[in-house]
């Protein structure tokens, strides 16, 4: 009878260890079934007065928007209009599982990601949701290069910029942990001479890096919207499924040369009922719409340049040529293998900052089973569909070359016309060819060798998906050629409203009194690797410079 008794002794301690440890994870764990706060005054559109006064209404409550608006709460009465609904809720959206799934999900007109083509054919995506695109983006999170700050235009205070970038690493900013495919990329870069290694940071330093990222440990996905949790709640609203149709423009006086003034919006909810939200005394409307909405959003209030709004039927408020030009997007190349082992989930997490201008990053995600058309916008083969995918990918520095955005509609919901004119500039396709070339000696390290397949005869090569590099690296012509046909997007678009031509050093509209723009749109460089750290710090930093401003005596 001993031995059973000590087999079950046995059982029972194991048993009640795994209870003890299933509650230290729980209690360590944030509960995923508890609201986040800034839902307390979260409300659909339709709820809110058909007209209402506030000292800041921001449009757009995305990856700049909601930290601005959260900053600006502390001190004002605050309105945050979101064409989106709540991420809150989704799976899909809200982790790193989902990260695929949300961006096929775009054939309805409430995804949250909207789906949009520029003239080259390229397949692109907008955020429309709570949190912008920082809810359906990669997750990864690196602080600006010191280029961005030395020629973006802006006379930055770098004390707040910093400050403004540590507030949003202490709520949403996560050290990730790397697996097999984040570990073998970091080696294979270190291989290729992408030194020194620099560990875990979130600054723009050359050589090889472990990046921050949005998902936790648990891979939970965190956005801009978390940021609202750090809002005045009696201060603030946060509309949501509210189409903002246009900014409203006053003249403040009958002169013909006085500049127009922003006193409001009008915006429809989700049943179609109009609705205005007006600005009280030295209050202002700030557009966060981001690189396509801000622009769009200028253009149907009357803002942009006067022939072409005649053209559109658009009363002139203000004559600024601009609107709508030197709109950029960073292209992507690189290329995709089936590995012969199955691999986790892992989003961008590891990065290499090549001094000729490229930028290699990594990610490796299991294709959910999809329909042909909406395989396309993952740019592969519907037949691969269902099966691990590891991709090493370039992005430029940059980039220079540029296009521009046109209405395609006075609808707002109908996307603009945008053209990006890729590779126009010959130093964005130089450092393209650079960035391929890299990631072929990538290709050839040692770390990468487990990824192979070895065929009958003992060889050991990749399955690729789509195009594998040209034979011969060396070869510019087959280089470029081979840049230009797979070249696809990062997201990273950014422009249309720059500053020094839409915009003032401050965000202000030029030539239109209490109006902003605060989102990438005003960005006429890339801010490193990747933008949405930075595009929160915008939201954080403009936030704490108005602040200060409006408290200086007059």
């Amino acid at each position: 009878m001993a031995r059973p008794l000590k087999v079950c002794f046995l059982l029972h301690v194991v048993f009640f260890w795994v209870l003890l440890r299933a509650a230290a994870l729980s209690s360590a764990r944030p509960h995923s079934t508890q609201e986040p706060l800034y839902l307390k005054f979260v409300s659909n559109a339709t709820a809110f007065p058909m007209e209402d006064y506030y000292d800041y209404v921001i449009i757009g409550g995305g990856t700049a928007g909601c930290p601005l608006a959260a900053t600006l709460s502390q001190s004002y009465r605050v309105l945050v209009l979101e064409r989106g609904g709540v991420g809150y809720g989704k799976p899909n959206l809200m982790s790193q599982e989902g990260f695929i799934r949300t961006l096929m999900e775009v054939d309805t007109f409430r995804s949250p990601a909207q789906a949009f083509t520029s003239e080259e054919g390229v397949l692109n995506a907008r955020g429309r949701i709570l949190g912008g695109s920082s809810a359906i983006n990669a997750g990864f999170y690196s602080r600006a290069n010191s280029y961005f700050f030395r020629n973006s235009g802006v006379d930055w205070d770098l004390r707040i910029v910093n400050m403004s970038y540590a507030w949003i690493e202490k709520a949403i900013v996560f050290r990730p942990k790397l697996r097999s495919w984040q570990s073998a990329v970091r080696d294979g870069l270190l291989e290729a001479g992408v030194n020194p290694f620099n560990g875990f940071t979130f600054d723009h330093v050359a050589g090889t890096k472990i990046g921050g990222s949005t998902f936790d440990r648990f891979g939970r996905r965190h956005t801009s919207a978390d940021l609202l949790s750090y809002a005045k709640p009696s201060n603030i609203r946060v509309g949501v499924h509210a189409s903002v149709e246009r900014v409203l423009l006053a003249s403040t006086s009958a002169d013909p040369g006085q500049k127009p003034s922003a006193i409001g919006v009008v915006y429809r909810d989700k049943v179609g009922r109009y609705h205005h939200a007006m600005v009280r005394d030295h209050g202002e409307v700030i557009l966060s719409a981001g690189a396509i909405g801000s622009p769009q959003l200028l253009l149907l209030s009357g803002v942009g340049p006067r022939p072409y709004l005649s053209y559109w039927g658009i009363p002139v408020a203000h004559h600024l040529p601009f609107v709508g030009q030197f709109l950029y997007d960073n292209p992507r190349n690189g290329i995709s293998i089936v590995p012969p082992m199955p691999l986790e989930h892992s989003l961008i997490q590891v990065v290499g900052i090549t001094k000729s201008g490229a930028y290699i990053e990594a990610a490796s995600n299991v294709i959910p089973f999809a329909s042909p058309a909406r395989a396309v916008f993952l740019h592969m083969p519907s037949s691969l569909l269902n099966v691990t995918v590891a991709t090493l990918m370039g992005k430029i520095a940059g980039p220079l070359s540029h296009g521009s955005l046109r209405l395609a509609s006075t609808d707002v919901r109908i996307n603009p016309i945008v053209r990006f004119n890729y590779f126009s500039n010959p130093v964005d396709l130089e450092r393209c060819i650079s960035g391929i070339r890299k990631i072929g000696e990538v290709l050839r390290s040692q770390s990468l060798d487990y990824f192979k397949f070895r065929d009958w005869y003992g060889n050991r090569e990749f399955r690729h998906v789509g195009p594998p590099l040209p034979a011969d690296l060396s070869n510019n012509t087959q280089m470029a050629e081979h840049c230009r046909r797979t070249m696809t997007t990062i997201w990273h678009y950014h422009g249309g409203c720059v500053v020094g031509k839409v915009v003032d050093k401050e965000f202000r509209v030029l030539g239109v009194n209490a109006l902003r723009i605060v989102d990438g749109s005003t960005l006429n460089v890339s801010p490193g690797t990747n933008p949405q750290a930075t595009l929160m710090m915008l939201g954080r930093y403009v936030g704490l410079k108005m602040r200060r401003e409006r408290s200086r005596p007059k």
